[in-house]
């Protein structure tokens, strides 16, 4: 049986799902955590549904390869039925706008632009040269996080800073989570019964980061994200938009290095900044009542996340849907409701009942939780970013890759 590898290397993480290249059904899935950290482990899901956990010392993603590998075995996972291998890549650049087969100038052009992307590419390319060094007979294919957003025109991807920055530093907006946005932005044409080319969306991809995408005649216009995944919505330890004077006033108050200050942005800031304890949805809510520094969490989430829907919808002059996704905008129906409440004079209206009981972990499917009457559609839609690693991976391994996502003959459109 011939099987495909969707792998995702994260800065301590390896996160893996194996999939019947034929009906492109997941089989096996898992994920090393903490990797050159103490406490690190790896879980797996097995064919049967059962799920083991094995606790190890993982130094480095090689360690987390080969445990993955003997975690695969021993699943009867046959190594050598694994015909392809679809690797994300957080930054593509200007280098890269669609998924491309690995070779050795990709592998040197990941690396050139790790300076864009310190916390995610470095990571992204140790995976890459470890399995192809343990999967050696496999077609090897990056697809990247900023391809969706090559789209983007010149005036919404550029900033107002010295032209010289862009052109010699390449400062510019990239935009993350393209195929989390582009699996929506698929799903929720399909749900309103048009092609993906004639409807404008927006798309909320909230997790522990978190994005919005605009979306016209189904591409992106627009993203929430910049340069760096820093930037636009409050997430759980990043800060999104904030003033660039703040940290030049703080790195000199506080004496802060560069590295100090990225720290800070990345894991100290967002949720867990403003509650100091939290940056889990679920603890935040559990505790808004007791916990005021929680209820303002929430609010300013919801305050931002109300701020790009306005903003996008004077941009693209009108939409058909927002969809909601990721592990937050999938099962929390108190901050969907929080964030759409009040937008009923622009032609959003909730069902408060359907969305409350609207959530993909309780086993809810893509769901509308807009009124029948309401102008703007609202979805929710689980996301499926794997599925669009497997299928770009077979596309460019068969030469059927399209890179015009529109002429991209999607599984799931």
């Amino acid at each position: 049986m011939p099987y495909i590898l969707a792998l995702n290397c994260g800065s301590s993480s390896l996160k893996y799902q194996v999939f019947d290249a034929q009906t492109k059904q997941s089989i096996v899935s898992g994920n090393a955590e903490k990797i050159g950290e103490s406490g690190a482990f790896i879980t797996q899901k097995e064919p049967d549904g059962t799920k083991t956990k094995k606790e190890t010392e993982i130094k480095n993603h090689t360690e987390a390869m080969n445990l993955m590998i003997l975690m695969l075995r021993n699943a009867s996972i046959d190594l050598t039925d694994i015909i392809g291998v679809g690797h994300r890549v957080v930054m593509g650049g200007d280098k890269f706008k669609s998924s491309v087969e690995i070779n050795d100038d990709v592998i040197r052009a990941v690396e050139e632009l790790s300076p864009l992307a310190p916390l995610h590419n470095p990571a992204n390319l140790t995976g890459i040269i470890a399995a192809k060094q343990s999967l050696p007979d496999a077609r090897h294919v990056a697809i990247f996080d900023t391809a969706f957003f090559a789209t983007l025109p010149d005036y919404a991807y550029r900033y107002a800073v010295p032209a010289a920055w862009y052109t010699e530093l390449g400062v510019r907006r990239y935009g993350f989570h393209g195929t989390s946005h582009l699996y929506v932005s698929k799903r929720a044409a399909a749900m309103l019964g048009r092609n993906a080319a004639d409807v404008n969306l927006i798309t909320m991809h909230i997790g522990s980061g978190a994005s919005a995408a605009a979306i016209k005649n189904g591409i992106a216009v627009d993203t929430s994200m910049g340069m760096t995944p820093l930037s636009g919505l409050t997430m759980g330890t990043r800060p999104g938009n904030i003033d660039a004077g703040v940290i030049l006033y703080v790195m000199k108050r506080l004496g802060l290095s560069p590295d100090e200050m990225q720290k800070h942005l990345n894991k100290q800031s967002g949720l867990l900044g403003l509650t100091t304890c939290y940056n889990d949805h679920r603890d935040i809510e559990e505790h808004l009542e007791t916990n005021d520094a929680c209820r303002l969490a929430l609010e300013v989430e919801t305050m931002n996340l109300k701020k790009f829907i306005g903003a996008y919808l004077a941009e693209l002059g009108h939409i058909d849907a927002i969809a909601f996704t990721a592990g937050v905008g999938e099962n929390d129906d108190i901050l969907r409701e929080k964030v759409l409440t009040g937008l009923n004079d622009i032609g959003i209206k909730l069902d408060i009942e359907k969305n409350r009981v609207t959530g993909a972990r309780r086993g809810s499917g893509e769901t509308e939780i807009s009124t029948p009457d309401s102008k703007i559609k609202v979805f929710m839609i689980p996301t499926n970013e794997e599925l669009v690693l497997v299928e770009d991976t077979i596309a460019v391994s068969n030469g059927t890759y399209n890179p015009d996502h529109l002429k991209m003959k999607y599984s799931f459109v």
